[in-house]
């Protein structure tokens, strides 16, 4: 399936990148986390996206499961990018932002949330292509804290994109 002529800023990203990364936040204790991203297309102007995230022992060996995002970064005119993810805790988010050369940064414009999802407010993201490596940083604020860092890693792609069918 040929890709959608809009989505050349942001192709770099396609395929499935592996690595690892620390988290941490006021409320919690740093700790080095595994993670898997996917990004796919269908042929039409967005990019699907899926990340999934687990907890690291000493070894580097996997302990249990950590966090789970799905949705769709959708290139706009100007090198612009929205970016709609949902998370099974509860949370719904839109980014926006832009796409410079191979560097994306994102904030949050607005996040929803159930009643029994914990409290997050606001979220920023910083991915760059760094020698071949998908680099990211991601901010958060919650629980009453200011947005501070949470996690960080360094993805290699592990296998290039094929195109998604929908039967």
């Amino acid at each position: 399936m040929e890709q959608h002529p809009d989505l050349e800023p942001i192709a770099f990203l396609l395929g499935r990148w592996e690595g690892a990364g620390v988290i941490g936040y006021p409320t919690m204790e740093s700790a080095n986390f595994g993670q898997e991203v996917v990004f796919g297309h269908n042929g039409k102007p967005f990019l699907t996206y899926e990340s999934r995230t687990w907890l690291l022992d000493a070894e580097g060996a996997k302990v249990r499961p950590l966090a789970r995002e799905s949705g769709f970064w959708r290139i706009q005119p100007e090198r612009q990018l929205e970016v709609c993810l949902a998370h099974p805790t509860g949370i719904v988010e839109i980014y926006v932002g832009e796409v410079v050369f191979h560097k994306i940064e994102l904030r949050t414009d607005i996040v929803a949330r159930t009643a029994t999802s914990k409290e997050y407010s606001a979220g920023h993201r910083l991915y760059g292509l760094v020698n071949g490596n998908l680099m990211y940083a991601y901010d958060m604020a919650a629980v009453g804290h200011p947005l501070q860092s949470h996690a960080s890693a360094e993805l290699k792609k592990v296998a290039d994109f094929a195109p998604e069918t929908d039967a």
